[in-house]
């Protein structure tokens, strides 16, 4: 990776972080400089427009969250019952709300807001295939679930939801609250 590429993953994870802590509104150019401890203006010369800097943000969290998910599928087995799928998409949901993992829900929910205005951001946070994503499906599928590739959709949109949700109301959530939902999306 060059400098240049450096540069825009600094300021593009230093967007990220704006934009979780102050929302759409107080993610600037000059926001950006600030917390990335840049000089004015560099922010602006690497993304010109605050679409160019809407988009790398939005590149960026599909990457980390693509990078996140292909480390937890190859260090965890496949589940091999429901119980296991469920504790599984908790321990998912639970990282999506703790640390990092909140920081960059919440962006990736006002990136999704605002792609309502900015399509282009649409296409760039549009579900991809990723690991979690065929071991849902394959997991529906070994048990004769009809239909596992929307079922699959309907159930991480679920979880995702609950994710939403729980960041929305705020406060620490604990797995036992988690936990039963999933069970109920699964079921």
């Amino acid at each position: 990776m060059g400098v240049t590429d450096d540069r825009r993953t600094l300021l593009a994870d230093t967007a990220v972080s704006v934009l979780a802590d102050e929302g759409m509104r107080g993610l600037t150019h000059r926001a950006v400089d600030r917390a990335a401890g840049l000089p004015p203006g560099t922010t602006s010369a690497y993304f010109r427009t605050r679409k160019a800097l809407l988009t790398a943000l939005a590149e960026r969290l599909v990457a980390l969250d693509q990078a996140e998910l292909r480390e937890a599928g190859g260090r965890t087995p496949a589940p091999r019952d429901a119980e296991e799928l469920v504790a599984a998409l908790t321990a998912f949901a639970g990282r999506r709300l703790t640390g990092e993992g909140r920081r960059r829900s919440l962006a990736r929910y006002a990136c999704a807001i605002e792609s309502v205005h900015h399509p282009e951001l649409r296409v760039v946070l549009a579900p991809r295939r990723n690991t979690a994503r065929q071991t849902v499906h394959d997991f529906l599928a070994a048990r004769g679930v009809p239909d596992p590739g929307p079922r699959t959709v309907r159930l991480l949109t679920c979880v995702d939801g609950l994710v939403f949700d729980r960041l929305v109301t705020g406060g620490h959530v604990p797995e036992d609250d988690i936990r039963p939902l999933v069970s109920a999306a699964l079921t």
